[in-house]
């Protein structure tokens, strides 16, 4: 009796998809607590920041000259926060863009070595006087697996263009809050 290829593995098949389900969930799991914990950081940070300024501006015997002093100040603290916000929002973006991308590297590996042992399965197994047939069955299996290919390198180049945007909204970002932070007055003397 021979061996059925379809039926070769279909456990094998579906635990592999299960478990890159499982790690695509984790990597978008784990992102979305990193940009939670950036999300509280910062909100605790300018929590404590507007305490400690409200208390200093309660303090004071002129509050028109220690509101300037302070609104410059608390502007230029403000805009340098929000740029290391992004850079850290980036990077946590970056990270879990990358573990997709190993994801999806693996899983179109496995893929294709699966694709070829299924194909050598099917054309051993065929019955004698079936050369041609099979013949003409590997031929468009090997065009099958250069598209496997072409949709590999595509995949790639979106995650390396999705990393260099975000690389660029970063730079830009940082040079934007770098021109439009306030300069503190010089007091005169």
């Amino acid at each position: 009796m021979s061996k059925n290829p379809f039926d070769l593995g279909a456990m094998a098949n579906q635990a592999k998809g299960m478990k890159a389900a499982q790690a695509v969930g984790q990597a978008a799991l784990t992102s979305a607590q990193e940009i939670a914990q950036l999300n509280q950081r910062a909100a605790q940070e300018l929590s404590s920041r507007l305490q400690g300024k409200v208390a200093e501006l309660m303090k004071t015997q002129d509050p028109k000259s220690v509101f300037d002093d302070v609104h410059a100040e608390v502007l230029q603290e403000a805009a340098k926060e929000v740029a290391d916000y992004q850079a850290q929002l980036f990077q946590a973006l970056a990270s879990g863009n990358k573990e997709l991308a190993k994801i999806a590297e693996s899983m179109i590996k496995e893929s294709q070595s699966d694709l070829i042992h299924f194909v050598n399965e099917a054309t051993q197994n065929a019955p004698a006087g079936t050369e041609p047939y099979t013949s003409v069955f590997k031929a468009s299996f090997n065009n099958a697996l250069q598209n496997f290919e072409l949709i590999r390198a595509a995949m790639a180049d979106s995650f390396v263009s999705f990393e260099k945007s975000v690389e660029n909204m970063s730079q830009f970002s940082a040079v934007q809050n770098n021109s439009a932070a306030p300069k503190p007055k010089k007091k005169s003397s």
